[in-house]
């Protein structure tokens, strides 16, 4: 639109120049063209007025109006000259037009001014007013005005008409020069683009006007001349106004209005004094006008005389009132100054203003509190003698960047630094920094208790409270430090993971305290075991851990054997004794070493060198384990093993098998012993022994911590407590369902349930469920065995006495199984109703290989016969086993010299052939006292202790 606008005035001024190529075509375009140009701004201008809804919607409809006066004064005078071919008389009905121009513009120019909001600010508009137009009515007097009212004077016909003529265009102009003047010192912030634009237009025009009033040109101005062109540029200037500003700013931005009004008063110092200018250029001018006639030699006129007069009245009311307006402006700056005067001295911070070469100009009286030393001391220092040396750099690098920084895209900055008090100390200082001048306003408090109070947090949030040492969040931060940076290539390094081993017993015998005592010493020992630049850590408990940083060594085995050696010194000092509490305590410690081999995350390490200590544990402890890959896989195994196990009963993956129970005189089968297998996914069949195990190795640790966090992790797991149970019932439910419908087929032998006391006795197992299992199954009186293990000291012995001997009275027969391994047994035999004695595995397998092992049988069947109790030896795999028991007293066997697990197709297929083959025939036994039938009949009577005959 400007090059359009650009290339149409141009060429408008061109033809004007050359004449148009004939005297007709100059003065339509001259006429008519001029009021087409004329009505394209009305319409424009009303269009855009119609389009916006604001305060500026009557100036635009204002400027409408005036342009189509202009529009139709050209077209009366392209009437007569044109289509009547007349000269145009004066005055005419395109004077009037012309006439109408200028005040519908000027007051357009008043809407779109900046209005004042006090009475004195509208008393100064007016007088600013007056001062531009009483200087220009003065200058244009004494050089065109006054030759036309003495024309008017002469009294020639016609001249009056005329001679108001004449006066009203300069007039009209002149009134419309200083709108135009003022308005440009005075416009609103609104639109400023199309305010300007419009000005400009109108400032052309009005050029236009009096070029066209002076004597130099009124005489000779034809249409179409060069002097058209400037009308004809204003008016296209007025109609591209509103639609041009609004194509270049499309919207408002107050980001960017706000940064273009930061910029804008400091860079144009001269322009923004002008408004204070005018009012002393326009009495320059006046002063011009009246010289003129002096030195003219001509008499002053009495127009110019009170127009001077009036214009320097003007002048001074206006800086009367400038006066007053500065005089209250000075009070009302000196109760700010000194408001922000108090409000400085009296602030908690530290305002300090530094010149650009660092020099403090000004500090405020809080220093003597803050930084222990003087305002007036710190005044003509260097800034930067007073930050501290390692801090000075990074201070000068950020107050660089800030300098550079665009003001408006960042006002202030902040910098923390330690500054330097009275006494010598170093404080961390925060400084608010503001530019002042090309300097800086320094806004600075004392923040040493937060620095130190985060610093403290920082500490403990990464430290155990106990020991002091890096916790497993900083630890786990150190080996990540450790594989990356400049040591990413350095797969020397290694990390410790260390389990102290007893370390419960000391709590369960000497207290939490005492254990608290022995980790805060363990936690010293291997402090000081290790180097400088490593890292010893507690990770929880009784566990702790070590990095050993890498030295940078290729050779793999060398660098090994060196971290072995530290990690079986650590081992050995921390095996050393410990003096708690006046006793002397003895703990060991299992290591585990796993290397950062190329391309290990922190969390695979780590997870390498627990898995280590936790093979070190398994193989005996108080030793050192180096990591080897086969522990992982071995791992992921058992993971995929226990996961597959915890949905197998669910699945039904789990099947029950019975092996048959023999008598070892006649061979008969006198009972079954029911024994849960689990067929895997991989067709694998497990014993009991082997998936128990795997629930063993997915349970979870177990151990208790004291009151200062001492604790054993142990790495001691346990079986899932809900998953065996639910095996538990499992099994039960199965067997006994079994044994009766087997009964009720007429096959009336006794099914053998291994069950532990703690089971037993589980709250999860409700009182009465076995009582209410067999009488919902229909089993008989004798159907059922339980093989009860006792094996963990805290059994209570009263509780399990009551419950069994409330199944006893049921007729359920209870076995002591693992008889002479374990702690209970004596007390088991002595106070529980056991009917009788299942020999444990360990004591059949060597009893014909070791004399030692056979006595010890010998005794153990003595007892059980002298007592009248039924024994049977478990895993009796080979015929000199079943002799020796046999000779040994022993009335019953179970094993592979006569049969292994059956389903129950091959189990009652045996139990209708009813008997085994005995190796070495039918025999006595040795000893006597025992019942020698083949089958286990409930003995009845009492279950107390039975007194040994003598031999």
């Amino acid at each position: 639109m400007q090059i359009l606008l650009a290339v149409v005035s141009s060429g408008y001024g061109v033809g004007a120049a050359l004449g148009w190529g004939s005297e007709e075509l100059a003065e339509i375009m001259g006429d008519f063209g001029l009021s087409a140009a004329g009505l394209l701004a009305a319409v424009s201008c009303f269009t855009y007025a119609r389009a916006i809804d604001s305060r500026e919607r009557p100036a635009w409809l204002l400027f409408a109006f005036s342009s189509l006066m202009g529009c139709c004064g050209n077209a009366v005078w392209g009437w007569y000259e044109v289509i009547l071919g007349e000269a145009v008389p004066k005055p005419s009905l395109a004077d009037f037009a012309f006439l109408c121009f200028a005040p519908p513009a000027i007051v357009g120019l008043l809407v779109l001014a900046k209005r004042p909001v006090t009475r004195a600010g509208w008393v100064c508009l007016g007088l600013d007013s007056w001062l531009i137009g009483g200087s220009l009515l003065t200058l244009s007097w004494s050089l065109a005005l006054a030759h036309a009212a003495r024309t008017a004077q002469s009294g020639a016909p016609g001249s009056v008409p005329r001679a108001a003529l004449s006066l009203a265009y300069p007039l009209l102009d002149i009134a419309l020069v200083s709108m135009v003047l003022v308005l440009h010192f005075r416009r609103s912030e609104t639109n400023r683009s199309a305010v300007n634009t419009a000005i400009a237009a109108l400032a052309l025009t009005v050029l236009s006007d009096a070029l066209f009033t002076s004597p130099l040109l009124s005489a000779e101005y034809q249409s179409g001349q060069l002097l058209d062109a400037g009308w004809f540029a204003g008016s296209l200037l007025l109609a591209y106004a509103p639609w041009g500003a609004r194509r270049l700013h499309p919207g408002p931005d107050p980001a960017a209005h706000g940064h273009a009004r930061a910029e804008r008063p400091h860079s144009r110092p001269i322009t923004g004094s002008l408004p204070a200018l005018t009012p002393y250029l326009a009495a320059a001018v006046c002063t011009l006008g009246i010289l003129y006639n002096v030195v003219d030699g001509r008499k002053v006129d009495r127009v110019v005389v009170f127009t001077g007069c009036t214009v320097v009245l003007a002048l001074v009311i206006r800086q009367g009132i400038m006066l007053l307006d500065n005089i209250a402006l000075t009070q009302e700056l000196a109760q700010k100054e000194n408001h922000f005067r108090s409000l400085v001295q009296g602030s908690s911070d530290v305002i300090m203003i530094a010149a650009p070469t660092g020099t403090l100009r000004y500090v405020s009286p809080a220093a003597a509190g803050v930084y222990g030393r003087e305002a007036e001391e710190l005044v003509g220092t260097e800034l930067a003698t007073l930050i501290h040396p390692e801090d000075l750099g990074r201070v000068v690098h950020e107050v660089r960047r800030f300098l550079a920084a665009p003001p408006a895209e960042e006002p202030t900055t902040r910098i923390e630094c330690r500054f330097r008090s009275g006494d010598g100390e170093w404080l961390n200082v925060e400084s608010t920094v503001n530019r002042h001048q090309g300097g800086l306003i320094l806004n600075s408090r004392d923040v040493t208790e937060r620095v130190r109070l985060q610093a403290q947090l920082q500490h403990s949030a990464e430290h155990d409270p106990l020991t002091d040492l890096p916790n497993r969040a900083l630890f786990t931060r150190r080996v990540r430090q450790a594989l990356t940076g400049r040591r990413a290539g350095d797969h020397s390094t290694a990390v410790l993971f260390i389990d102290l081993d007893g370390f419960k017993a000391v709590n369960d015998t000497i207290g939490h305290q005492a254990g608290d005592e022995l980790l805060i010493e363990a936690a010293r020992r291997l402090q000081d075991s290790v180097r400088a630049g490593d890292t010893a850590a507690r990770l929880g408990g009784d566990e702790f851990a070590a990095l050993i940083l890498g030295d940078g060594s290729r050779d793999r085995t060398a660098r090994e054997y060196q971290v072995h050696e530290i990690a079986d010194r650590l081992r050995t000092t921390l095996a050393q004794p410990y003096r708690i509490a006046g006793s002397e305590v003895r703990v060991a410690a299992s290591i585990g070493v796993a290397f950062a081999d190329p391309g290990i995350t922190p969390s695979d390490l780590m997870r390498n060198a627990d898995l280590a200590m936790y093979r070190a544990k398994a193989g005996g402890k108080d030793r050192v384990e180096m990591y080897a890959p086969q522990m992982q896989a071995e791992v992921v195994r058992k993971a995929e093993l226990a996961g597959r196990l915890r949905t197998a009963l669910h699945d039904g993956e789990f099947a029950l098998l019975h092996q048959p129970v023999v008598s070892l005189a006649t061979g008969e089968i006198s009972a079954v012993v029911a024994q849960a297998r689990w067929r895997s996914a991989q067709g694998i069949l497990f014993t009991p022994a082997e998936f128990l195990r795997v629930a063993e190795h997915s349970g979870g640790g177990a151990g208790g911590t004291g009151a200062g966090g001492a604790g054993e992790s142990g790495h001691s797991t346990v079986p899932d407590a809900s998953r065996t149970a639910e095996l538990g019932r499992w099994l039960l439910e199965e067997a006994v369902g079994q044994a009766a419908e087997r009964h009720r087929a007429g096959h009336d032998v006794p099914v053998a349930v291994r069950m532990t006391a703690q089971r037993l006795l589980d709250r999860s197992m409700p009182l009465g469920s076995v009582e209410s299992l067999l009488t919902r199954n229909g089993l008989p009186s004798g159907g059922l065995v339980l093989e009860l293990a006792v094996s963990d000291p805290r059994v209570p012995f009263d509780d399990l006495e009551r419950r069994l001997a409330a199944l006893h009275r049921l007729g359920v027969l209870i076995a002591l199984d693992g008889f002479g391994s374990g702690y209970a047994a004596i007390s088991a035999l002595r106070r529980l109703p056991v009917d009788m004695l299942k020999l444990d595995r360990g004591l059949v397998e060597g009893v014909v290989e070791s004399p030692r092992l056979h006595k010890i049988t010998a005794g153990l069947l003595r007892i059980a016969n002298d007592l009248g109790m039924q024994s049977v030896a478990e895993g009796v795999d080979l015929p000199e086993q079943v002799m020796a028991l046999r000779a040994m007293g022993c009335t019953h066997g179970q094993g592979m010299a006569f049969s292994g697990p059956l389903d129950e197709y091959r189990l009652r297929r045996a139990l209708v052939r009813g008997t085994f083959p005995v190796p070495g025939g039918a025999a006595q036994p040795a000893l006597a006292g025992g019942s020698q039938g083949g089958s286990m009949a409930i003995r009845r009577g009492s279950h107390n202790e039975t007194p040994v005959p003598p031999a």
